[in-house]
């Protein structure tokens, strides 16, 4: 490991291509990561953000946020102002503000997949209750627990939200929400994944038993690659940011790729280095290195 002041980057000798190429694109993701626990974005990160966008490095905001959720971020967007939402389910465009979000691109979960989905882990882990995530709608089951401040639009079981009579049908489902009251959060991934296959993927990203499954190959990193090629991006020049299981793929992927202090053991192993907790702006303080190496 290379010690750079609180920052490590695990290199190895020679030097990557991904650390001999200058960054082109950074890609965080925002809950645990770039916000902190209060949900602000700190002076330090949105001056951090906004040198890296004026250094010609385009910022994507990466996340399992809804897009109606993006308000936090939507006053520190700069240049193209997308964001990656739903865990990789829908591209964003945030510059219409608050409300005004467009769709740019949906990677849907087909219905019957998610009817699919929902059956084989009731089947399981009897007692997993569900909601429906769509583009503007969100439905939940009566038993759902208040995880959102939000109201949603109905409660109703999955099976009648997902099924063809339903007032939401012509509606993208972007993801299911399954939470479980009782089973620890890493055993249900593993359960669901089992249970599930390749019908769906599972990631979490809440610290409760609260699954999050989207269409088959969905994830924060394949939707970031589809981004990145259309931009003529590489991989080897992308540097990605988080905390939890949900960006393992993404911190995979990524040229290079930082673990909060806070991160989940998934995702120190799966990130080429780390940084230091979300609270004390560790995103901030490797873009400002970042910047500080450019030729």
């Amino acid at each position: 490991m290379r010690d750079n002041g609180r920052v490590t980057s695990a290199t190895r000798q020679p030097e990557t291509a991904a650390e001999t190429l200058p960054p082109r694109l950074i890609a965080t993701d925002l809950d645990g990561t770039l916000l902190r626990d209060d949900k602000s974005v700190s002076p330090r990160t949105v001056a951090a953000l906004a040198a890296a966008e004026e250094a010609g490095i385009e910022v994507f905001f990466v996340t399992g946020r809804p897009a109606r959720w993006m308000d936090v971020v939507s006053d520190h967007v700069h240049g193209h102002g997308l964001a990656i939402c739903g865990n990789g389910a829908a591209v964003v465009d945030l510059h219409g503000g608050p409300g005004a979000h467009r769709f740019v691109k949906v990677r849907e979960l087909a219905r019957e997949n998610a009817l699919d989905a929902v059956r084989l882990l009731r089947d399981a882990a009897p007692g997993t209750v569900y909601a429906v995530e769509q583009t503007y709608g969100f439905y939940q089951e009566p038993a759902y627990p208040k995880l959102h401040m939000e109201t949603p639009d109905s409660l109703a079981p999955a099976e009648e939200v997902l099924g063809p009579g339903h007032r939401a049908a012509a509606e993208p489902v972007l993801k299911i929400l399954a939470y479980h009251p009782e089973i620890d959060p890493d055993a249900f991934l593993t359960l669901a994944r089992l249970a599930i296959g390749d019908r769906a993927g599972v990631t979490r990203s809440s610290p409760s038993a609260l699954l999050e499954i989207s269409g088959p190959g969905v994830s924060k990193a394949s939707t970031l690659a589809l981004c990145c090629a259309e931009r003529g991006i590489s991989h080897e020049q992308v540097v990605a940011f988080g905390d939890m299981p949900n960006d393992v793929e993404m911190l995979t992927w990524a040229g290079r790729s930082y673990a909060m202090g806070n991160a989940h053991p998934d995702v120190i192993a799966a990130a080429s280095g780390r940084t230091v907790a979300n609270n004390e702006d560790g995103v901030a303080i490797v873009i400002e290195q970042l910047l500080a190496e450019r030729p």
